[in-house]
């Protein structure tokens, strides 16, 4: 491991060199590829800085314990060796999962998509409460949100909403809310105050560049129509609104919140990039579903992750057995804790891979 982290540290100190260089400033995407790699070895590299300061105290340390030393210094050195080791151990720790096999999608920005499933109002209600608690969880992650896509129900729910969740680490963070979302509450359509079980499926798919998913125009098909919904002058007035059905494959992707039918084509032409690529990942993920079973699930939306129970103010993750009891806090967007025991539970189960690769 230390010849790895050695290389990987005189990568680094390359990069910083290149950076320097004159020719690389002057080449804009020579610039911000070096940069992003670079970006992406800091971690391990002063991961791997501290570690060898600390494995030098440690060996200063040891050679002060063989010479004469009165109690209060021995004990003094006994203090600090104990402290090094610990911060060495963790160190080890932290580095081991630094070194593990990275998403190649974790950095990108993300296309979410959240529709009312089971539970007609109240499940696009429910929706609705979803969409807020994600764009309050980004931006207290200091992300930023746009919406692409938006289809009200009666009650002011959602029976469908898309949006782009734009910032570096969104999909390493927002990967594991795929799949089906359960309430347990009084709806606001019940007046013997029952408890009612809906839900809202959710879909977390990676912004595909044009390079990654070559859509041919002889391969879609492109209808526009009038906008529908509140508000702007353009609704119901122009054919503003994009349709795109990519032919081979049957999917299809819309989008009518933006101003122009240009805008509204790139819009949909990005969801549905991010759909083609997202049922290639499940077939192949399915590929390998018998021999590997995974806790925080492949990211099929109909697949039930969650439980959030209002009467008990509880969320529950039923991919790790995680239950909270703090409902309105999870509900405006402090889900950290969720999503960091997911992530802890996903490197855990890529290190026992490891081991037995």
């Amino acid at each position: 491991m230390l010849d790895r982290l050695q290389a990987l540290a005189d990568r680094y100190d390359k990069l910083s060199e290149l950076l320097c260089d004159p020719d690389v400033a002057s080449d804009p995407k020579r610039l911000r590829d070096l940069s992003k790699e670079q970006s992406d070895l800091q971690p391990v590299y002063e991961a791997y800085t501290e570690y060898k300061g600390i494995i030098d105290q440690l060996e200063d340390a040891k050679a002060m314990q063989g010479e004469k030393l009165d109690d209060e210094m021995r004990e003094m050195v006994k203090m600090e060796m104990e402290e090094l080791t610990g911060r060495r151990d963790e160190l080890e720790q932290e580095i081991h999962v630094l070194l593990l096999p990275k998403d190649p999608n974790d950095d990108k920005n993300v296309i979410v998509e959240i529709r009312g499933a089971a539970g007609g109002d109240e499940a696009a209600l429910f929706a609705s409460d979803l969409y807020r608690m994600y764009m309050k969880f980004a931006d207290s992650q200091g992300w930023r949100v746009e919406l692409m896509e938006a289809n009200e129900s009666d009650l002011g729910g959602y029976k469908e909403v898309i949006f782009m969740i734009t910032g570096k680490g969104a999909y390493s963070k927002m990967k594991f809310e795929s799949g089906a979302h359960r309430v347990q509450r009084i709806p606001v359509t019940e007046s013997g105050g029952r408890i009612h079980t809906s839900t809202s499926t959710v879909a977390v798919m990676p912004e595909v560049e044009e390079v990654e998913i070559e859509i041919l125009d002889k391969d879609i098909r492109i209808d526009t129509f009038c906008s529908s919904g509140a508000g702007g002058q353009s609704v119901n007035t122009t054919k503003s609104a994009v349709r795109v059905l990519h032919v081979p494959t049957g999917i299809m992707a819309q989008c009518q919140d933006g101003k122009s039918q240009n805008e509204n084509k790139a819009k949909a032409l990005q969801v549905l990039r991010a759909r083609i690529s997202d049922i290639r990942r499940q077939e192949e993920e399915a590929k390998y579903a018998g021999e590997r079973k995974s806790k925080v699930g492949t990211g099929d939306r109909s697949e039930r992750i969650r439980t959030y129970n209002y009467p008990q103010s509880r969320v529950t993750d039923h991919r790790i057995g995680l239950t909270l009891h703090k409902l309105d806090s999870v509900m405006n967007g402090d889900m950290e804790e969720i999503i960091n025991a997911l992530t802890l539970t996903a490197q855990a189960e890529i290190m026992e891979r490891e081991n037995l690769a």
